[in-house]
């Protein structure tokens, strides 16, 4: 469960957020869409504890809280076994409990989840951006968290790998039961994973609903975004 309740922040006096309020349910993915630098992406980091809120009430279910990277941010200098592994070998209260057959095991599980076997010993730069993707959601997940954090997932890859990444955004809600946060500029990830929708415009809320209330376009703003107009309520910064 998330439960985000008049969250506030602001960076040099320009208020991001302005009283923003939401819940997700376990097992439920939330998508949150709006223009660049509407604020999107900041609240994922103050739900994770990246940035600290100005005032408001910020509650998760109890266990750890995943956060997948727009562009994967996996160690280059790591192999898929290592990255996949990272917190449970640095993190002080997991590193003994675990031995490394232990470990062997938890990568092949994590792997096999998110559709990618026999690549342990392969490096980021031998991989694909999907396949990149892919084994960030299996690092995401190997703590088994309460809570899934996605940040622009299908950023940079073509049509047929953003389907893909979509449906294992799925398979992951339903495997771990998380409550889960999708930032996104994509409709087809927002139909294809979302139960809710909440669209930013200024720094405030202007639409919480349904994926399909989104498309039926009673709202000004949806409209424009799922039209992709430039004419509406919502003006692009030109500066």
């Amino acid at each position: 469960m998330i439960k985000v309740q008049n969250l506030i922040k602001t960076f040099d006096e320009k208020t991001v957020l302005n009283d923003i309020s939401f819940e997700v349910n376990d097992g439920e993915t939330l998508a949150i869409v709006g223009f660049s630098g509407s604020g999107k992406s900041t609240i994922l980091k103050i739900i994770c504890g990246l940035l600290e809120e100005d005032s408001g009430t910020i509650l998760t279910s109890e266990g750890d809280i995943a956060m997948v990277f727009q562009y994967s941010a996996l160690f280059d200098s790591l192999n898929v076994h290592d990255n996949i592994i990272f917190a449970l070998r640095e993190r002080k209260e997991l590193r003994k409990l675990y031995t490394e057959e232990d470990l062997d095991k938890i990568v092949e599980e994590k792997l096999k989840l998110v559709g990618l076997e026999g690549v342990e010993d392969k490096y980021p730069s031998e991989l694909s951006g999907g396949m990149q993707k892919r084994v960030s959601f299996a690092r995401a997940i190997v703590t088994n968290p309460k809570t899934i954090l996605y940040d622009e997932p299908t950023a940079g890859l073509d049509p047929i790998s953003s389907t893909l990444i979509e449906d294992y955004i799925v398979r992951l809600k339903e495997e771990t039961h998380a409550a889960s946060i999708v930032v996104t500029h994509q409709m087809s990830t927002i139909q294809r994973t979302a139960d809710k929708v909440l669209m930013l415009y200024n720094g405030k809320c202007v639409f919480q609903g349904s994926p399909q209330e989104m498309c039926e376009q009673g709202n000004e703003y949806t409209k424009q975004f799922v039209t992709a107009s430039l004419t509406g309520p919502m003006k692009m910064l030109t500066e």
